[in-house]
C-alpha cells in the first residue's frame, strides 16, 4: 500500500524572528537545514523510500525537500512545485511580529486570526511592500490579499486530488514539503478532523508525518517517524 510522508519546513528566519510570514518568501536558518537533513537521514535510517515528490513554490520548502532528498540519496526524484501547497496568506500580518501584534490588537483577536477555521486576517494594504504581483512566480495567479484555513483548505484539496492522489492510486510514496497550513489542510482531510479541532493541530518543523493509506486512499495509520 503507498506512503504519503508530509514535511514542514525546517525553520525558517521568520520562524526564528516571530514574524507572519505567509506567502514572502523566506529562506531556512541554518537550524532549519538541519532539521532537513536530519529528517532525511531519519527516513533513509527508517526505510522511507518516496518515488516522487511535490513541494510549494516557497524556498524554505523546497530548500527542505533537497536537502531532505540529498539525505536519502534521493536527489533524483522527480519533483513538483506548485503555489496551491503555499502556507496560507497572512494578508495585513504579513511581516509584522506576533507579540507586537497580539499587544496591539489583543491576544483574542489575533488568536482569532491565526487558528480559526474560517476568518481571516485582515487583507493585505495596497502598496504594500509584501505585494507579489510583481513576482513572476505567481504571473497569471489571483493572488489572495488574505486567506483563513478554510480559504487554503479550498485550493490545497483539489490539488491533492488533481495532481497527488493519483500518483497514490498509482502505487507510489509520495513526500510533500509544504507549510504549517497547507499540511494541516491535507491532515484535516486524511484524518478527518472537524473545523472546531484542528485550530488545535500544531505540525512541528522538519518532522516527517508518516500516512499509511489503502487502495481508497484512507488512512490507516499516521505517526510521526521520529516515534516508530
Amino acid at each position: 500500500m503507498p506512503k504519503l510522508i508530509l514535511i514542514r519546513h525546517g525553520q525558517s528566519q521568520w520562524n526564528l524572528e516571530n514574524r507572519f510570514t505567509g506567502w514572502w518568501d523566506v529562506d531556512v536558518t541554518e537550524k532549519g537545514a538541519a532539521e532537513a537533513w536530519a529528517a532525511g537521514e531519519l527516513m533513509r535510517d527508517k526505510g522511507i523510500a518516496p518515488d516522487v515528490a511535490f513541494t510549494s513554490v516557497q524556498t524554505r520548502a523546497i530548500k527542505t525537500l533537497n536537502l531532505a532528498l540529498e539525505a536519502m540519496g534521493r536527489l533524483w526524484l522527480p519533483v513538483t512545485k506548485d503555489w496551491r501547497l503555499n502556507e496560507r496568506h497572512y494578508g495585513g500580518l504579513t511581516g509584522l511580529d506576533k507579540a507586537e501584534t497580539a499587544a496591539k490588537h489583543g491576544e483574542e483577536q489575533v488568536h482569532i486570526w491565526r487558528r480559526s477555521f474560517d476568518i481571516p486576517p485582515p487583507p493585505l494594504d495596497a502598496g504594500s511592500p509584501f505585494d507579489l504581483s510583481g513576482d513572476p512566480r505567481y504571473a497569471g495567479i489571483a493572488i489572495p490579499d488574505s486567506e483563513s484555513l478554510k480559504d487554503t483548505i479550498v485550493r490545497v484539496l483539489p490539488y491533492y486530488e488533481s495532481a497527488i492522489a493519483p500518483e497514490l492510486r498509482a502505487g507510489k510514496s509520495v513526500i510533500i514539503s509544504a507549510h504549517g497550513n497547507s499540511l494541516r489542510a491535507l491532515v484535516k482531510h486524511l484524518s478527518g478532523i472537524s473545523d472546531a479541532d484542528i485550530a488545535s493541530l500544531e505540525i512541528p518543523t522538519g518532522q516527517p508525518i508518516v500516512y499509511e493509506l489503502d487502495a481508497a486512499l484512507s488512512a490507516t495509520d499516521r505517526y510521526y517517524l521520529s516515534e516508530r
